[in-house]
């Protein structure tokens, strides 16, 4: 197995960043990752990601909670356990309206949770690669990944030319020890 080694480069501002991936597209560098400190708008568009299919687990998820929660009130209330509330029908939809609405959303969250964290690949154990801390405070990054060293010294001119400052190299295998 090939070791994987990481070249950064630093951006001060979104503008530039969005400029810099562009020019680094256009030289067929593949882009490994880029982290932001907020959303920059337009980033999903250039570097042409997939819309995500986790509102629809959301909805399905959701769905099924308010119809088991419905099914399983009707079947307690009309059938298992039959109690009279206050000369209510024991088949009265607008009482069960809440909990039906509760277990969809309680449904929908948690399937939410647990699929952006298995299509992300993060959760415990997971190993975290952090390449810069500022990225959280006050500046933009894009990684770059190369096998080969040969193509080490044209990853850092491109990045040069795309107005990326602090660049490094990175080797993760080193970063953890």
């Amino acid at each position: 197995m090939k070791n994987r080694q990481y070249i950064t480069g630093v951006y001060y501002d979104d503008k530039e960043l969005l400029d810099g991936i562009i020019q680094i597209q256009k030289s067929d560098i593949p882009i490994f990752d880029v982290r932001t400190p907020f959303p920059v708008h337009g980033l999903d568009d250039v570097l042409k990601f997939k819309r995500s299919r986790l509102p629809r687990l959301g909805f399905v998820a959701g769905t099924l909670g308010a119809i088991l929660a419905f099914v399983f009130q009707v079947w307690v209330f009309s059938s298992s356990w039959p109690l009279n509330f206050g000369g209510k029908p024991f088949f009265s939809v607008p009482s069960f309206i809440p909990v039906t609405f509760e277990m969809a959303v309680l449904f929908a969250a948690i399937s939410l949770v647990f699929g952006f964290l298995i299509k992300s690949g993060i959760g415990p154990g997971a190993p975290a690669l952090i390449f810069d801390e500022r990225t959280s405070d006050n500046v933009f990054l894009v990684v770059l990944e190369f096998v080969d060293d040969s193509h080490e010294q044209k990853i850092f001119n491109v990045l040069k030319e795309a107005g990326a400052e602090d660049i490094k190299s990175i080797n993760p295998s080193l970063q953890n020890e």
